[in-house]
């Protein structure tokens, strides 16, 4: 697995505010936009294209376009709709699919409660996107599901990630035989007991949709 930190002051500068704990609602949710268009600069940088033809007012030339098949947004719910619009800013004509996942705060292990996703992803780039990589469970095994399904090349996209998220997902997703990228605005320094990333920023959903 490709783990790229996507290195920018302004991605910095956002992201600070975005762990303060004073930071309201909606000043949350409008970082967390401008964080992923940020982010989804870089991790569109190898989205399929394909050669042209058009014509300027000047004269005849060859473009590029976006591949078919599209590719497919996936948030997970339900934090990853929080990232939705900064992510289909940048690829307004991908198609979007939903992932409905919970860690279950015991075992701290990935459930799936809903999946409103192709039946066949053969052939198609995929766009996790997800604010929190902490365990690992839930965007590896949202990765697993879509490969299932014919995925032959997915990035995932997180605000934060944990060192042991990272390392779990590199074990997890080891035997896949598709590219897989991590793309984060930054790598915290750890867990805690409770499966929380450190210093991180909370719970995102919570944060996101003004429940404290």
């Amino acid at each position: 697995m490709r783990v790229i930190v996507a290195d920018h002051p302004l991605i910095a500068h956002k992201l600070t505010y975005l762990r303060h704990k004073d930071t309201d609602s909606p000043t949350f949710r409008r970082l967390v936009d401008e964080l992923v268009t940020l982010l989804a600069y870089e991790a569109t940088r190898e989205v399929r294209c394909e050669p042209f033809d058009i014509e300027t007012p000047v004269a005849a030339t060859t473009g590029m376009k976006l591949s078919t098949p599209k590719p497919l947004v996936v948030p997970i719910l339900r934090a990853g709709l929080g990232m939705l619009e900064g992510m289909v800013r940048l690829l307004p004509t991908a198609e979007v699919g939903f992932l409905g996942m919970l860690r279950n705060e015991d075992t701290l292990e990935a459930v799936t409660y809903a999946n409103r996703l192709p039946d066949d992803l053969s052939g198609r780039q995929c766009y996790v996107i997800d604010p929190m990589l902490a365990t690992g469970g839930t965007l590896a095994m949202s990765i697993q599901y879509l490969v299932e399904r014919g995925a032959d090349d997915i990035t995932a996209v997180t605000l934060l990630a944990a060192p042991e998220g990272i390392e779990a997902m590199e074990t997890q997703l080891g035997n896949l035989n598709v590219p897989i990228t991590l793309v984060t605005g930054a790598i915290d320094e750890k867990l805690d007991t409770n499966g929380y990333i450190v210093p991180g920023l909370g719970d995102a959903g919570d944060r996101l949709y003004g429940i404290v």
